[in-house]
């Protein structure tokens, strides 16, 4: 039998994930003030030494768990050309992944909501959430020039609403999941965007 030991790059990177997904569920659990680099560790099954070691400060461990915890809500959708179509599918998706959300997307969202009143995580959040807009953005001018929406809709504004919209959806699920009802409510909000900016 061969064993195969692990690099110690691999030991880092394990360790590092597994910190990182301790800070999440702390995050999800106490709320973004009540962590400390010695609740990470303990959280993890490590020890704070190693928690400073891999991340040095609160700070830096909050800026890593944000890039972390960014990873998209709806997968495929990339793949998808500009459009009518990839802005609707990303709504539907975004809403009905909302009902398996996974404990990095619940930090994602608590972390976000704590932007606004935390000017450590403000500036990754402005970033993230422009990067957002831009996609949507994208969407809506190729969906004009496509002749598939009104020429009158302005992309800035609709940017601007669906993430307003989406984000608020996914912080009333964490607050209360049994009043939104996501498998019903994608279609809702699906239809609503499909009504609002489709030609008559």
């Amino acid at each position: 039998m061969v064993i195969t030991r692990r690099t110690q790059q691999q030991r880092r990177a394990q360790a590092e994930a597994a910190l990182l997904n301790a800070a999440a569920e702390l995050v999800v659990q106490r709320g973004v003030r009540s962590l400390t680099l010695a609740r990470v560790g303990e959280q993890a099954g490590y020890s704070r030494g190693i928690v400073t070691h891999h991340f040095g400060s609160k700070q830096a461990l909050l800026d890593r768990l944000a890039h972390a915890t960014q990873s998209g809500f709806v997968p495929g959708i990339e793949d998808l050309p500009p459009g009518l179509d990839r802005l609707l599918r990303f709504v539907d998706g975004y809403v009905g992944a909302l009902a398996d959300i996974g404990v990095m997307n619940r930090a994602f969202l608590l972390l976000w909501a704590e932007a606004a009143t935390t000017s450590d995580l403000a500036p990754f959040f402005r970033e993230r959430d422009e990067t957002f807009r831009a996609h949507l953005r994208s969407d809506v001018t190729a969906g004009v020039a496509d002749g598939d929406m009104r020429p009158d809709v302005e992309p800035d504004d609709v940017a601007v609403a669906v993430v307003g919209q989406l984000r608020g959806i996914g912080l009333q699920h964490l607050l209360d999941p049994q009043a939104v009802d996501t498998a019903r409510l994608r279609h809702t909000v699906t239809d609503y965007w499909r009504r609002a900016l489709r030609l008559p």
